[in-house]
């Protein structure tokens, strides 16, 4: 690996703030500055300090060339990992401890289980076991998850890539780390059994065309279940949001515990299941964690396992608040559950927008004020738009796209206004003319 020397690491510090295409042409080359190496650099470090802040602190890493840094995790969705990981350790630890045959039984297992950090990173407690990530990459991920782990193993075959994570690794803190090139699969073939496995499959083939079915992906991780089930207490898969959850959970067998279905900003990022023996004789259905940046809903999938009541319940008289659900509840289409848990009502059967007559605290997702509702002809939509020249325009279940409702309308973007349009119960297409609450 490269690491820069004293004439490029000052040229970074000192306009890794600038625009990179610019520097790139101005630059003067001057003996000793590695100036394509300082172009990666900055440009690592500028998306770094939006999308990896805490990476982005340190004095001393090295980044990869851009698209690496494009692709990697962010740092929401690799410390949500670690929670993951963290939570099920704690939680199987916790199990243990309630059979023990003491009340100091249970404090000695709380003891040996958990340690303080060293790590500059965090305060929270560490668990005395062992992980690999078998996929290791740039090792975004793998820098969150050993955290909370004393043993830590990075696998990976590319040797440019291995030497950057022990540099990386080193510049962090995580005395725990061990890299190892290598192949993962081969890796996990001969390794004893860990407390957890992490794995990120490749989604590209070998033209380097992208592939979202689990079976595509390098490793085919449909192939490998009996032996992370054998070699681990859980594996955490990392897979395409593009996916339909409830088919993978299938094919997996009953193998799948849980599923997470992480966003950020409203767009759905990584679906993530864990694997794990089962632990009762009978097919349990795995839990489903809905995950928006900070909101956050869970439920058993057995329980909801359409995500529609045939039929549905009746809408309310008094229409006051519309309710669109974020990216994740999108995905998971625990519509059912949304009208259950927030006293909503969906609009209509395919709509997934939701009405309610008083205000609803803490939905996941956006809310809106209703002003008008009304139907598709001249003198509603005269009504409705009363003199507006701009609006957002979003539709759901409806026969037009919303640029061809926004043409029809003769409307600009932006504005205060939120129009919708959508399909209601009785199968009317509508427009609810809302604002933003």
């Amino acid at each position: 690996m490269t690491i820069m020397n004293d004439k490029t690491r000052e040229f970074v510090a000192m306009h890794r703030d600038e625009d990179v295409r610019e520097l790139a042409l101005k630059a003067k080359r001057v003996e000793g500055l590695d100036l394509s190496l300082a172009l990666d650099q900055i440009a690592g470090w500028q998306i770094a300090s939006k999308k990896l802040p805490q990476w982005a602190s340190y004095e001393g890493i090295i980044y990869p060339p851009h698209i690496s840094m494009e692709q990697c995790s962010s740092q929401f969705t690799a410390q949500y990992k670690s929670e993951i990981a963290q939570t099920l350790l704690a939680s199987a630890a916790t199990v243990r401890a309630r059979v023990s045959d003491s009340a100091e039984s249970d404090m000695q297992t709380a003891k040996n289980v958990f340690q303080l950090s060293d790590s500059p990173e965090s305060d929270t407690l560490v668990a005395r076991r062992a992980m690999v990530d078998l996929t290791g990459g740039f090792g975004v991920d793998f820098s969150y998850l050993a955290r909370g782990f004393s043993q830590a193993t990075y696998v990976e075959r590319q040797r440019h890539l291995c030497d950057l994570a022990e540099h990386n690794m080193a510049a962090l803190g995580l005395d725990q780390a061990r890299i190892v090139c290598g192949d993962g699969v081969e890796y996990l073939r001969q390794m004893g059994p860990v407390d957890f496995i992490y794995l990120d499959p490749a989604r590209r083939d070998e033209h380097g065309s992208r592939t979202y079915a689990i079976e595509d992906c390098t490793p085919n991780v449909f192939e490998l279940r009996d032996l992370l089930l054998s070699k681990s207490q859980y594996t955490l898969v990392k897979l395409s949001p593009m996916l339909d959850w409830r088919k993978a959970v299938a094919d997996f067998d009953g193998a799948v515990r849980e599923v997470h279905i992480v966003a950020t900003g409203n767009e759905c990022k990584e679906l993530l299941l864990v694997l794990g023996q089962q632990v009762h004789e009978e097919p349990s259905a795995p839990r489903v964690f809905c995950v928006n940046d900070n909101q956050r809903i869970d439920y058993d999938s057995a329980a909801y396992t359409q995500g529609l009541r045939i039929g549905g319940k009746p809408l309310p008289e008094a229409k006051n608040y519309l309710y669109e659900p974020n990216a994740s509840i999108m995905k998971a289409g625990c519509f059912d559950l949304v009208e259950e848990r927030f006293g909503v009502t969906q609009v209509g059967p395919s709509s997934h927008l939701f009405v309610s007559a008083t205000p609803v605290a803490d939905f996941p997702g956006r809310g809106f004020a209703i002003e008008a509702i009304g139907g598709m002809n001249k003198k509603d939509i005269k009504r409705l738009l009363n003199g507006t020249k701009q609006a957002n325009i979003a539709v759901r279940n409806f026969p037009l796209t919303a640029p061809q409702l926004r043409k029809k309308l003769k409307l600009a973007d932006g504005g205060p206004v939120y129009l919708f349009g959508t399909t209601m119960q009785g199968c009317d297409h509508v427009l609810l003319r809302t604002s933003k609450i």
